[in-house]
């Protein structure tokens, strides 16, 4: 048991680094560009360079962190690219995890949404971006859990996380919080009726996510990034 414990050890602690820094990257403490140097991080989180490099190569993978070679790691600027692959897969696993979290429609999952917007309006009548985004996620997060389907759970995770990554890193450029709460509201209402039609929700998150697409590579073409 004693000799389980010690290799458990290892990979849990490159688990907790690389979940940290991605924390940081995603809620824009680590911008886009910015290094993160080896020394710093192992004397700011009392670690040897072996489970740091691990957890740098994990981030890698998950796609925020570039790791140059004789340069070091460097957190990964949005690309235009990055949003037009994101956005139309998101669309695709977020509609359909709404129709069939429509299909369901369990209370729990509607005391989450409701819990989710309810933050939101508050966000609003505060102007306050970063808790709007908190709870905005939240919202999304409830119907995503609300389809009961734990493999459209984890493939949807990935994807999510790159949109959340990218609201922050556009630093909720030109988001009309007010116009979004009505779309909000709307898809809550929807959710919370029987008769509503399972594949409307599904377009209606589609076209959502879409729109959301638009703004973000307009901002890029605006921007030069």
């Amino acid at each position: 048991m004693a000799d389980e414990n010690c290799e458990t050890r290892p990979f849990l602690l490159v688990e907790q680094l690389a979940d940290i820094l991605i924390k940081d990257i995603l809620d824009g403490t680590l911008e886009g560009g910015s290094k993160l140097s080896e020394p710093r991080l192992q004397k700011q989180f009392k670690v040897s360079r072996s489970p740091l490099r691990e957890a740098l190569r994990v981030m890698e993978k998950r796609g925020l962190v570039e790791i140059i070679p004789r340069r070091g790691a460097f957190v990964r600027k949005v690309s235009r690219k990055d949003v037009e692959d994101n956005f139309p897969i998101r669309a695709v696993l977020e509609g359909l995890a709404a129709k069939m979290a429509c299909i369901r429609r369990e209370q729990s999952m509607l005391d989450s949404l409701a819990l989710a917007l309810d933050g939101m309006k508050r966000a609003v009548a505060d102007n306050n971006a970063q808790q709007y985004t908190a709870h905005h996620v939240k919202f999304h997060e409830a119907y995503i859990q609300g389809s009961g389907n734990e493999e459209l759970i984890e493939l949807t995770s990935r994807v999510r996380m790159h949109a959340i990554w990218h609201r922050y890193y556009f630093k909720f450029h030109q988001e009309d919080f007010s116009a979004f709460l009505t779309g909000h509201t709307f898809l809550m209402e929807m959710l919370t009726t029987p008769a509503t039609d399972p594949s409307y929700v599904e377009h209606y998150i589609k076209k959502h996510i879409m729109i959301a697409q638009k703004r973000f590579l307009q901002y890029l073409d605006e921007n030069a990034y």
